[in-house]
Parts: structure tokens; C-alpha cells; sequence
């Protein structure tokens, strides 16, 4: 099996425990925190890459470190992926869970280029009329480019709704040269 479908077959499993608890953002955290120590820690990097310490040894001390400060399952879980050696993928599961929540709840990510930045009423705006034209919950996130020149581009997965100024005045262009 490929990473990619281990990773996701693990974030499944961290979705169930989460929803049994009935906290997902909680989880999200957990499982974000964990990963994002793996990358900025050499040494707790290193304690989970090697093989020279036993996955039983590595969970004695994960166990001691995190009792009492996460869940319990939680830890189980932590503890299961060093068990089936696993650990190193903890932050693709990381990034499989938030994607995995995002489809239960019903939410997608939309990148939204803008000429210049947008006030908080435009955000909340733009993000109400892509919510009702997508029939999902939009959760944008906005980049400024002035290449744009009013207007907006929006890409939600693979589609992009462009509706610049920049985009209009090259189909104007093209419709007078095809005139002329």
C-alpha cells in the first residue's frame, strides 16, 4: 500500500475517535500540533525515526510525555501508528484529516485573488455568494494580485470562475479584432 492511502486510512480512523468524542476541531489541533513538533523538533524527529529504539520503548515514553495532556485515545492512537511503524506519516495524516473534515462538513476551500485587499465586510460577502453558488460552505482565502485590475478570480478545486477586469477587457479585445 502507498503512503498516501495509509495516511488516509489512519485519518479515517482519527475522524471516528474524533467524532466519538465530539470535538473534531480539538482533534485537528492534537493531530496538528503533533506533526508540526515532528518538523520543528530534531530530536523528537529523530527518537521517532530510528529503529534502534523498539516501538514498545518508543510508547513508554510517548505515554509518559502525554498522559494527562491529550485524550486518551488520543494517545492510543499515536501510540498504534509507532506500534505498525507508522509514526512518520503522521503529518500527511494531519493533512488527510482537515480534508476528511472538510467533507463532512460540508465545507470547501476556494482561493480568491483580488486586485487590491479586501475589507472584511468584501470577505464575508464574497464568501456568502460563492457559499450559495457552490452549495457548500466556502471558506476562501484571498491573495492580492494587481495583475487582476478589479474584479476577482476565484478556484475552488479544479474549477476557476474568473471574473476580472483584466479577463473582460481581453474578451472585449478579441470580439473587436474578430469585428474588424
Amino acid at each position: 500500500m502507498r503512503e498516501p492511502t495509509i495516511a488516509k486510512n489512519y485519518a479515517e480512523a482519527l475522524i471516528e475517535l474524533a467524532q466519538k468524542d465530539g470535538d473534531l476541531a480539538k482533534w485537528g489541533r492534537l493531530i496538528d500540533q503533533f506533526a508540526e513538533a515532528m518538523g520543528s523538533d530534531a530530536k523528537l524527529a529523530g527518537f521517532l525515526a530510528t529503529p534502534r529504539i523498539s516501538a514498545t520503548e518508543k510508547n513508554r515514553i510517548l505515554a509518559a510525555a502525554l498522559e494527562g495532556q491529550v485524550p486518551a485515545t488520543f494517545l492510543k492512537f499515536l501510540q498504534a501508528m509507532v506500534r505498525n511503524r507508522r509514526q512518520l506519516l503522521i503529518p500527511m495524516v494531519a493533512t488527510e484529516f482537515h480534508s476528511l473534515v472538510d467533507v463532512v462538513e460540508n465545507r470547501v476551500h476556494a482561493a480568491v485573488t483580488v486586485a487590491k485587499p479586501a475589507s472584511e465586510a468584501d470577505q464575508k460577502m464574497i464568501a456568502e455568494r460563492l457559499s450559495k453558488v457552490v452549495g457548500k460552505t466556502v471558506v476562501p482565502h484571498f491573495y492580492v494580485n494587481p495583475a487582476v485590475l478589479g474584479g476577482l478570480v476565484v478556484r475552488v478545486g479544479d474549477t476557476v470562475l474568473d471574473g476580472s477586469v483584466r479577463k473582460r477587457l481581453a474578451r472585449l479585445k478579441s470580439q473587436m479584432l474578430g469585428r474588424a
